[in-house]
């Protein structure tokens, strides 16, 4: 009872508006996320606090992905607090993840036992822990670390609160030469959560402001290690945020500032918890370098940079918006679950170029009363077809079931609406439309 009670206020939350695009993430609670472009696609790393955290309950960090900027696709948990011998259960906080010679490197930070990196042969894991102790053990400050790599190939580790830290690490990712270093004079309102990063010759680095209430500052700077010029706010201090994180990338010819608001928490109750929700904002640059301020987070979000192509495989867990749902990942990956009557799934710019005849989808059922109704542009709008789904026999028995749809063209949304017996009955794994 008590978790259809939470999936039903966090449907509430998720829908206060059809066009909400913010949070981007809506059938789990993130925070502190971590963006990475790597070839064509947006890698988003983020913590993960858990449905009944009212303080900081983390177990794990998730990983989200999308070449179209507004259609996010759930991989699940790719490292956990498990991942490294030497922590604790609860403490996975902000980590960040960078490409280097072909591998990856998760820098994360276990609350009060230091900083740990884990490597990984590619950007969706596994993980592992290859140094078996902290890299960085320096003390109660040792929390959110950012990377980058400079031009001339030197990597630099900064992380800290309320002091900002840094170290040069070596070739390897995985050690430093010389001493950690702490800036004499930290950058101006800098409380935690700094994401460094360099645009054409200038160096920046975003943090979060001095709490409480948090707002996002930032500074700059003509060398790597500093001084830092406090030059302003991304977001002033805003009484609707008790932490930040930024994440800033430049992606599609367009830059992009990741952080979290409240907003799924503050709806299943008044009371402030560490139950958070990623969102994103577009960046303006000025001429000289420095960045146009935001408004708090919008419901709005960001537009699309490409289209969705409906004709090749997509995972069901591919989403814009949706209402009442929760993903699980077994062992062949991440599908949709808690589906319940009336819920559904938004899916931003499906490009129909040729049409579409038939509709094809990856379920597992035990009812013979459960259909998708495929909607374009709103949950009740054209409908395209239905699939009344057959009983699979069991939760685990997956089978491929199709049905016939009118031939629409044009660029749409696509919404999935599940007319569903209810008590987790039907499972959702993969969508295909043939032409």
């Amino acid at each position: 009872m008590k978790h259809q009670f939470l999936t039903a206020l966090l449907t509430l939350a998720a829908c206060i508006t059809l066009r909400a695009q913010n949070p981007i993430i809506q059938t789990k609670f993130t925070a502190d996320p971590a963006p990475m472009v790597y070839r064509d696609t947006v890698f988003l790393y983020t913590g993960h606090d858990e449905d009944d955290a009212k303080g900081f309950k983390m177990y794990n960090w998730l990983l989200y992905t999308s070449t179209d900027m507004v259609n996010w696709t759930d991989h699940g948990a790719v490292a956990s607090t498990k991942s490294f011998n030497w922590s604790p259960q609860n403490g996975a906080w902000a980590a960040q993840c960078i490409a280097r010679n072909g591998k990856f490197y998760l820098y994360c930070p276990i609350h009060v036992k230091g900083i740990g990196v884990l490597v990984s042969d590619s950007p969706y894991g596994p993980f592992t822990d290859p140094l078996g102790k902290p890299l960085i053990q320096n003390g109660p400050d040792d929390i959110d670390p950012t990377v980058y790599i400079d031009d001339d190939g030197q990597a630099y580790l900064y992380w800290g609160n309320p002091n900002l830290y840094y170290v040069k690490l070596n070739e390897d990712m995985i050690s430093y030469s010389g001493g950690i270093v702490k800036l004499p004079t930290k950058p101006k309102d800098y409380q935690e959560g700094p994401w460094f990063y360099k645009r054409k010759d200038k160096y920046y680095v975003a943090y979060a402001s001095t709490c409480c209430p948090e707002g996002i500052g930032y500074s700059m700077s003509t060398s790597p290690t500093g001084p830092w010029n406090y030059t302003g706010t991304l977001m002033d201090h805003d009484r609707r945020s008790n932490g930040n994180h930024p994440g800033i990338i430049d992606y599609k010819g367009n830059s992009y500032l990741f952080g979290f608001n409240y907003a799924i928490s503050k709806a299943l109750s008044p009371t402030h918890t560490e139950r958070r929700s990623v969102c994103v904002a577009k960046l303006t640059y000025n001429p000289d370098g420095t960045i146009q301020q935001l408004p708090f987070w919008s419901e709005e979000g960001v537009d699309r940079v490409a289209i969705l192509n409906p004709y090749k495989r997509t995972e069901a867990e591919t989403i814009a918006l949706s209402q009442g749902l929760k993903t699980s990942k077994g062992p062949n990956g991440v599908y949709v679950t808690n589906i319940d009557n009336g819920d559904y799934i938004k899916v931003k710019g499906v490009d129909f170029e040729k049409g579409a005849k038939e509709f094809m989808a990856s379920v597992a059922s035990t009812s013979s009363n459960s259909a998708i109704e495929l909607h374009l542009d709103s949950p009740t709008g054209a409908l395209l077809g239905t699939l009344k789904v057959k009983d699979t026999g069991n939760l685990g028995s997956w089978m491929m079931q199709s049905c016939k749809v009118s031939r629409k063209s044009g660029i749409h949304d696509v919404y999935f609406v599940f007319k569903a017996a209810g008590n987790n009955q039907l499972l959702f794994d993969w969508w295909q439309f043939n032409q």
